[in-house]
């Protein structure tokens, strides 16, 4: 789709100011309904728009991402743009300034529409946790379109913006991807620079693309990736164009099926995910059953690591530099005995009123799993378990390309559904979790729809890849999508 558009905007068939207008009118039209945007930004789109508009005028060369609409998830920064990570503690917030991602777009120069909704602090596995209201899925107003960057794939799959960015911590952005019937990826650790992400557990976060297509989904990669100075962990790029490694051939390609991952599934997901496998042998590829017997742990993994990293980096929240505060008397630097207490006062409030039910829930477990006494018997046993995890996948990677599992278990539930049980919303992430645990690249793709009374929902695949193989990973994904 980008380079449909691309072509278009070159041939003077559109102009950059009308293609952006078209996804303003779109996003007036439907969503009042929908919900996938916290904050718009016309008037930045639009002038951006008439530069891009006047380049091509001038018989300039432009950009693949130039001119071309999509949408930030509003726990990435912006400069001057209110960014609230869907929390009322940041309501007020307005970045000083762009996270590396957001600057690499603007130097592309795509046009970035706005800011979209999202689970609190990007905690939750349906945009139910947006201290604002939930996101609705296009396909079905009373079911959820995932989390946390329900938004972003909201708004791709409801073609209110063409591309758009998400986090993934255990599975943020393939999950929604899933539910939405788009294509969610999820980078190599390392991959993209997380400056400017408002960190929730910095050793599993990763910014990646939501998109409608694989190609488009790599466009995005290529023009977000690198080594940043900001960001320590990024690792070397050597400025790869990932859209020129999908060829469509996966001939010898070795892919691995998780007899674990296949127990539990319904008869219809488990057809789709069949027939996936059957579409890959007739492309050539190799299909060998494997068995990872520690990723089962993954998720209790997960959910004792995540909650310690947010209980750490939750903790700078108090309403003192930023963001809302509860009280505002503490005026003094000479902190008396009743001032102190004032203080600390201020501090609760501030983080009673402005975190959510499940933000506080998950530094609560944190804390407490990091608290004295404690720390050995949850932290430390969870990160060890964590290494025999990437010992199951290094072993598994000897033997195989790439590892197909099914996204999620299930298609989009219902709003309300699981709001009252946190570990069956927990479960969403079953098939997720494993990724960011270990680091590796993975990508959620649609495979079919599931009937549910009457509507039809969409369910996704999940390929995984070998620590920065983001182009077997792609090209696998796109021969299967180009071949259904």
């Amino acid at each position: 789709m980008i380079k449909e558009l691309h072509e278009k905007l070159v041939k003077g068939e559109i102009t950059s100011v009308q293609l952006t207008e078209e996804y303003f009118d779109r996003i007036e039209e439907k969503d009042k309904k929908l919900f996938a945007y916290l904050t718009l930004m016309k008037e930045e789109a639009l002038e951006q728009a008439k530069r891009v508009d006047e380049k091509i005028k001038n018989g300039e060369e432009i950009g693949i991402l130039e001119g071309i609409p999509g949408a930030i998830k509003d726990n990435i920064c912006i400069s001057g743009t209110r960014t609230t990570a869907a929390s009322k503690i940041l309501d007020n917030y307005i970045a000083p300034y762009d996270a590396t991602v957001v600057k690499k777009l603007k130097e592309s120069g795509a046009i970035i529409l706005g800011k979209t909704n999202m689970d609190e602090f990007a905690m939750g596995s349906s945009t139910e946790n947006s201290a604002y209201g939930p996101t609705k899925n296009p396909s079905d107003a009373e079911r959820v379109p995932g989390g946390s960057s329900g938004g972003s794939a909201a708004a791709v799959a409801a073609d209110e913006a063409v591309w758009a960015l998400g986090s993934d911590t255990g599975g943020s952005i393939r999950q929604p991807a899933a539910f939405c019937g788009a294509v969610g990826l999820k980078p190599t650790y390392g991959r993209v620079s997380r400056y400017g992400l408002l960190a929730m557990a910095s050793s599993l976060d990763q910014i990646g693309p939501i998109a409608k297509t694989v190609e488009d989904a790599a466009i995005i990669l290529s023009e977000i990736s690198g080594e940043d100075s900001m960001d320590a962990t990024t690792a070397k790029s050597s400025g790869k164009r990932y859209e020129n490694y999908l060829t469509g051939e996966v001939k010898g390609l070795k892919i691995g099926i998780v007899k674990e991952y296949m127990d539990g599934l319904s008869k219809e997901a488990k057809k789709l995910i069949e027939k996936a496998i059957e579409t890959y042998k007739k492309l050539g590829a190799e299909i060998k059953e494997i068995t990872l017997p520690y990723a089962k742990y993954s998720l209790p993994v997960y959910y004792i690591i995540m909650p310690c990293e947010v209980s750490s980096n939750l903790a700078r929240f108090d309403g003192i530099k930023y963001g809302m505060r509860a009280d505002d008397r503490v005026k003094s630097d000479l902190i008396s005995d009743h001032a102190a207490s004032q203080l600390l006062e201020t501090y609760l409030d501030s983080r009673r009123y402005g975190f959510g039910a499940e933000v506080k829930r998950r530094i609560m477990l944190g804390t407490y799993a990091l608290s004295s006494g404690y720390y050995d018997a949850y932290y430390l046993r969870a990160q060890k378990v964590r290494t025999l995890i990437k010992k199951d996948f290094e072993k598994a990677f000897k033997e195989v390309d790439i590892i197909l599992t099914p996204t999620t278990p299930s298609p989009a539930f219902k709003i309300g559904e699981k709001t009252e049980d946190p570990l069956e919303m927990y479960l969403s992430d079953i098939f997720t979790v494993t990724a960011n645990i270990i680091g590796v690249p993975a990508i959620s793709i649609p495979c079919g729809n599931i009937k549910e009374g009457e509507k039809s929902l969409p369910f996704g695949i999940q390929l995984t890849a070998k620590w920065f193989d983001e182009e077997n990973l792609l090209r696998a994904a796109h021969a299967y999508e180009i071949n259904t």
